[in-house]
């Protein structure tokens, strides 16, 4: 017996279950319990009587900038002013579905590809949005690729009211749902990336966008 088979033998029998490998009894239940997808207990303010106004609390608390727009027609003048405000350069990498937008009337130019290690700012969509923590969902696709929100110093987030949730349990419901099966890669964004791994202190951009910023969809 090798050491994996080993512990494992050990705690099923601490467990009071004889053997290595689980029985069908056991998978059966444990499959069984998965797809029931039971909700566990929440927190009074997960269900907010203001969905909209958690979402914006929450980003600020994470350092997660945000403007609201009337429709996708004001996307790229609320873009425009964002980067000037933040003295960044008016190009960004986008993703495909943003590509037909009035980007030369706000004089920015969107190339229409995955952001790379030289694009300072990229531009994405998101799957849905989690008012509960301030939190985007993303799902990667050839049409939605992920190094677009993780390669660039800045990055943009399109967030539709009609897709913001309470909690990151819809969001797996909603998943389900719409999509069944998730992609290779699901991943949330809360804020700037951020490590405190070296003593204690808070560095923003180790692993991502140094700026996060989200422009809600009304």
């Amino acid at each position: 017996m090798g050491a994996r088979e080993n512990i494992l033998a050990r705690i099923r029998k601490a467990q009071g279950r004889p053997g290595v490998e689980p029985t069908e009894q056991e998978r059966a239940l444990v499959r069984e319990a998965v797809a029931r997808h039971e909700v566990g207990p929440q927190p009074p303010f997960a269900h907010a009587p203001d969905r909209l106004a958690q979402f914006r609390r929450e980003c600020e608390r994470l350092g997660t900038t945000h403007a609201t727009v009337a429709s996708d027609g004001g996307i790229p003048a609320e873009i425009a002013r964002y980067l000037d405000e933040g003295g960044l350069e008016r190009r960004l990498a986008g993703w495909h579905e943003f590509a037909g937008l009035d980007w030369d009337g706000a004089g920015i130019a969107f190339d229409d590809r995955p952001a790379t290690s030289q694009d300072r700012t990229g531009l994405t969509g998101c799957f849905c949005a989690i008012a509960e923590t301030g939190t985007t969902l993303l799902l990667s696709a050839p049409e939605s690729p992920k190094l677009t929100a993780l390669l660039p110093e800045t990055h943009l987030c399109i967030v539709r009211a009609a897709r913001l949730l309470d909690t990151m349990e819809d969001a797996f419901a909603l998943l389900r749902r719409e999509v069944g099966e998730p992609p290779r890669s699901v991943f949330f964004v809360s804020g700037p990336s951020r490590t405190a791994d070296i003593e204690q202190t808070i560095v923003i951009g180790a692993h991502g966008p140094y700026r996060v910023h989200v422009v809600i969809v009304a």
